[in-house]
């Protein structure tokens, strides 16, 4: 197996470049919002200098003139105040709108990374961190994505403009301002590169109660059966523990930062107080203007304190998109090569049109799922065109692993695996999976109705099409016997329906299908003997003019198989039929008396299938 899958690290210059790709679509609303930010900061700096000039100067003029011009100035403040309410519901509802429109544009490329990545990823990966993704980092990520530049753009334009004025007024008063807040800075700075660390830590912490929860309910039956909620709960209040831990580690450093910053903020008034009455008593400030001094330090402070609650925003938003963006820079490990070749269309070409059976062949293949133990060990395996290949041998000998590179959920480290001479890897994957079925023994249905778990073996079929693949597959009249017949919803994971039911509903998804090439994966080892011979009768039906490979424990359901391969220690160690291989005497006839004893075969043999 290729070392692909494996999350790269993502430089800082790469996170901010993609975080800004998703506001392309969206560069007109965003803007408007700048727009808007702009003009509420302007309003928000426009008012002490209006209460300046109106104290100092305007209100000192005749009490007539001031009287006849009272209503023109509630009608600018009307104005100003009513600019600044439209600015705020647009940047309150669209912004957050845009937030979440990027959020869904982001959850849909996650989902669709998601589905291109390869079977190794998934083997390495646990569903409650990709959920944890999914949700919980995109939500703060869409946060960040609405306030971040908002919020930076409207603090720099009111920092910046308050101290300019704050100059104005008087300058050595504003110098030793400055001062505190660089100092203020930096201390700000030095926190959140500790604070980054702690929240990525909440986040793989979080990711472990989702792979916790997922592992857990999703077992519930087993837990119930061995009586194991207790152990449950002990494993669920590990994880929780932990998490707990890292979440007091982040309110610990929240809470000494905010301390700071309420410090600093009465430090700041401080300073207006003391440095402001020197001045006042010196002749050098006006009492009149430390007052809109202080006015100017209340707008100076308020865009500061959104920097603070923004620098945890940011932290959660970034840690999150950095996850985000690893999974993203990830290159599967099985894609199309260049100038991939569609099977049916090859096929066609080299059958004249005709429909006919393809073969396979498997030639020194070697495979390792860790890139150390190899499983297969330079197997060779010919299965003709129409042909039921069987498959036996010890457990971990290598035979789903044979079967998984059919279709390319892996590629072998070495050798090669072919459809009608040609080499999987150079054939398009999404031609090469149209033209293979599989059965496995452990079958996943969606939680939705009947029909729809049968559709999914060719969206769009239409519904005469999913009842005759039912009626092959023999599950028809169960079926139709269900209170909503095809509508009736199944449950999650099937769970309203038997084995045998939910089996042989995935053979009929298989039938809708109808592929060249079939594999059954022990697909009737979990049956009673009952529901066994059912689905044996459909998997036949199933396997009929199509090339199949059979994985099988139970011996009598391969009997009449064309080839049985024995595979073990990642090699074909027997090949041949049933009648040849008992009078071999090897590792096929030791299973055989295994299993049937040294009478021989059972006289109700089956007949071809699994």
């Amino acid at each position: 197996m290729k070392g692909g899958d494996v999350a790269p690290r993502v430089s800082a210059r790469e996170v901010a470049a993609r975080f800004a790709r998703y506001y392309r679509p969206y560069r007109g609303l965003f803007f408007f919002d700048l727009v808007c930010a702009t003009a509420l900061a302007g309003v928000d700096l426009a008012f002490p200098q209006l209460l300046n000039f109106f104290t100092r100067e305007f209100f000192q003029r005749p009490p007539e003139e001031v009287l006849a011009s009272l209503g023109g100035i509630a009608l600018l403040f009307t104005a100003l105040y009513a600019l600044r309410t439209g600015c705020q519901y647009f940047i309150t509802s669209w912004g957050h709108i845009m937030g979440a429109r990027m959020e869904a544009d982001m959850r849909r490329d996650l989902f669709a990374q998601y589905q291109r990545l390869s079977f190794s990823y998934y083997d390495r990966n646990n569903t409650g961190e990709m959920m944890s993704r999914l949700l919980t980092d995109l939500f703060d990520i869409s946060e960040l994505a609405h306030h971040g530049p908002e919020n930076l753009f409207v603090c720099v334009l009111k920092i910046a403009g308050s101290f300019a004025l704050l100059f104005l007024v008087n300058v050595p008063l504003t110098a030793v301002m400055l001062a505190a807040t660089v100092l203020m800075a930096a201390y700000a700075l030095w926190r959140n590169y500790r604070k980054r660390v702690v929240f990525t830590e909440n986040r793989r912490k979080m990711a472990d109660i989702n792979a916790r929860l997922q592992d857990s309910l999703g077992g519930i039956r087993v837990v119930k059966s061995f009586g194991n909620e207790d152990v449950e709960m002990g494993k669920f209040a590990h994880a929780n523990a932990r998490f707990v831990s890292t979440k007091e580690s982040s309110y610990r450093f929240m809470g000494s930062f905010h301390a700071v910053s309420s410090a600093f903020t009465g430090v700041l008034y401080g300073i207006t107080v003391v440095g402001g009455g020197y001045f006042v008593a010196t002749g050098d400030l006006a009492a009149t203007d430390l007052a809109i001094y202080a006015l100017y330090i209340g707008i100076f402070l308020s865009p500061v304190e959104v920097l603070i609650n923004f620098t945890e925003q940011f932290q959660k938003g970034y840690a999150g998109f950095r996850r985000f963006a690893e999974v993203l820079a990830l290159r599967p490990d099985i894609e199309d090569a260049p100038g991939a070749i569609d099977l049916a269309e090859a096929v066609r070409g080299r059958s004249g049109g005709a429909a006919a059976p393809s073969s396979v062949r498997y030639r020194g293949v070697r495979f390792s799922y860790d890139g150390e133990r190899e499983v297969l060990r330079g197997l060779d395996l010919d299965v003709p065109a129409g042909a039921t290949v069987a498959l036996v041998g010890p457990s971990g000998g290598g035979k789903t692993t044979t079967c998984s590179l059919l279709p390319r959920f892996y590629d072998p480290a070495a050798g090669s695996v072919e459809i009608d001479g040609i080499d999987v890897r150079s054939l398009a994957v999404s031609s090469l999976r149209d033209a293979i079925g599989i059965v496995q023994q452990d079958v996943y249905l969606f939680g939705g109705t009947v029909r729809e778990n049968i559709a999914y073996g060719r969206p769009g079929a239409s519904d005469a099409e999913v009842e005759r693949a039912a009626r092959r597959a023999n599950v028809h009249d169960f079926i139709v016997g269900l209170p909503d017949g095809y509508d009736t919803c199944v449950g999650e994971r099937g769970a309203r329906l038997s084995g045998g039911q939910k089996q042989r509903l995935a053979i009929a998804r298989v039938f809708l299908k109808d592929p060249r090439i079939l594999i059954l994966d022990e697909a009737t080892s979990a049956l009673d003997n009952e529901s066994e011979r059912a689905v044996q009768r459909s998997l036949a039906e199933l396997a009929a003019g199509r090339t199949t490979l059979v994985i099988a424990h139970r011996l009598s359901t391969i009997r009449n198989a064309d080839l049985i391969a024995v595979v073990e220690d990642g090699r074909v160690g027997e090949l041949g039929t049933h009648e040849e291989l008992l009078a071999l005497g090897g590792t096929y006839a030791r299973y055989c008396e295994m299993q049937f004893g040294p009478t021989g075969w059972p006289v109700a043999a089956q007949g071809r299938g699994e």
